[in-house]
């Protein structure tokens, strides 16, 4: 990175990543502000990524807050952001964004898996907040220093697990704190991605990257790839990366467990204070060194901690369902499409299914009915999954830190990229957590921690 801010953040980085820790810019007990000014009464907003995903979220970041910065790579999304919000300055670099950074209190991280890191550690050390899409990072390594980050330099901070602000998740949550199934023993999540092509041949056909994409900007900390395309129904020339595809590309993406576990996994994580796993297992087919399975099947296994015996849990995906429970009556199905979570207990079983109106439901039906639910002890969010993005405002105007903010949603992202290395590595891998390291297999390390492009 030769631009200036680089010289100001990065001064000195040797590390593979360049995502070297900072020390706090605050004093403590400082408000949580940019620069450590008094806490504002609005907050001002930059959004870098504003297509797809990133639409929506500047969607509902701007319904609470200024939007005063925009940046993408490609001019038509940047172009399309902009005439909803004329005010604000346009960037295709977030690097020259970050130059400007007095112009923002916050920054939105909506860009393919593989910049998230980069741009949330440099808006960090800014002193910014950050709400970041799932995962907030590509890789392990990546996670625990954004997590370290924002605690150190006492920023707000929010991943975009909308669903960890739905009420039915946070019922889910007190049913198994108050016993419903007793101790839980086993847990069995599924659903139906991936929704793009996984196990799919590398591509031979190259074209020039259209006039309105920075291809190399794109591309970023990742390695340098040509501007492949494919051949659609009609005969037209299509990427097969750029703008949706790229998830299953380990390169850019986490595949379909980091699309959806920081969603689906997050129940678990919280209702059953899940630590570090100690171990995991993972069944595929089609996995690559390029790209994702058809499928898979992730074993992971849990110590017992925080009052609760070990457990195991099996991630499902690609078509493929967890086993059907005996409790289950015979004119009743497991929910198919986005799927959801069985927790199974030594005095019962409940499904917990996916969805921003899902509740839970104790199995059979008889012993719901017999169930006495338990009091509410979790603050409900305002607006539920879509007051997620006001629960991260609220946080950088003084209020509580955000639900999802890295504190717990930095360990819950660290298990599911360990379940992607754990497709990778073909082999049951074991999982020194305080170390960051493979106990028995220091020949993927390096999956832990990339070697970013040179220049990143």
């Amino acid at each position: 990175m030769s631009r200036k801010l680089s010289r100001r953040l990065f001064l000195g980085a040797a590390s593979a990543t360049g995502l070297t820790l900072l020390t706090s810019r605050k004093s403590p007990g400082e408000p949580a502000s940019a620069g450590g000014e008094a806490t504002p009464k609005t907050l001002n907003v930059a959004c870098c990524g504003v297509n797809g995903r990133g639409a929506a979220d500047l969607a509902g970041i701007s319904k609470h807050a200024n939007v005063t910065a925009l940046c993408d790579v490609d001019s038509n999304s940047l172009s399309a952001a902009s005439k909803l919000h004329p005010a604000a300055r346009t960037y295709a670099d977030f690097r020259k964004m970050m130059d400007d950074a007095k112009n923002f209190d916050a920054v939105v991280v909506a860009t393919p898996d593989h910049m998230h890191a980069p741009i949330a550690m440099t808006a960090i050390q800014l002193g910014k907040h950050v709400y970041c899409e799932k995962p907030i990072a590509h890789d392990l390594y990546e996670v625990r220093m954004l997590t370290e980050a924002a605690r150190k330099n006492k920023v707000m901070t929010q991943m975009g697990n909308q669903a960890h602000s739905s009420d039915g998740v946070r019922m889910a949550v007190e049913w198994i704190n108050a016993g419903a199934v007793g101790n839980v023993k086993e847990i069995h999540v599924w659903n139906n991605r991936p929704i793009w092509p996984q196990a799919f041949p590398m591509p031979t056909r190259t074209a020039g990257p259209p006039a309105t994409l920075d291809w190399d900007l794109w591309l970023g900390t990742a390695p340098v790839m040509p501007y492949y395309v494919e051949l659609n129904k009609d005969g037209k020339e299509m990427s097969p990366i750029h703008p949706f595809k790229w998830r299953g590309w380990w390169a850019y993406g986490t595949g379909a467990l980091g699309d959806m576990g920081c969603h689906l996994l997050d129940v678990s994580y919280w209702a059953c204070k899940l630590t570090a796993p100690t171990a995991v297992t993972a069944k595929q087919e089609g996995n690559t060194d390029y790209c994702g399975p058809a499928w898979s099947i992730i074993e992971y296994e849990f110590p017992a901690a925080n009052g609760r015996g070990p457990i195991k849990l099996a991630w499902h995906d690609g078509g493929k369902f967890p086993p059907r429970p005996p409790e289950l009556e015979p004119d009743r199905d497991l929910p198919k499409g986005d799927g959801g979570t069985l927790f199974i207990g030594d005095k019962g079983t409940m499904l917990m299914p996916y969805g921003t109106a899902a509740t839970p439901r104790l199995i059979p039906e008889s012993a719901m009915k017999e169930f006495k639910r338990p009091e509410p002890s979790i603050a409900r969010v305002e607006g539920g999954t879509n007051g997620h993005h006001k629960n991260f405002v609220d946080a950088c105007l003084g209020g509580k830190p955000a639900g999802s903010n890295f504190d717990h949603s930095g360990p819950l992202t660290e298990i599911v990229l360990l379940g992607n290395l754990a497709i990778r590595a073909g082999k049951r891998v074991e999982w020194d957590s305080a170390n960051l390291k493979l106990s028995n297999a220091p020949e993927l390390q390096h999956l832990v921690k990339r070697e970013y492009r040179k220049g990143w």
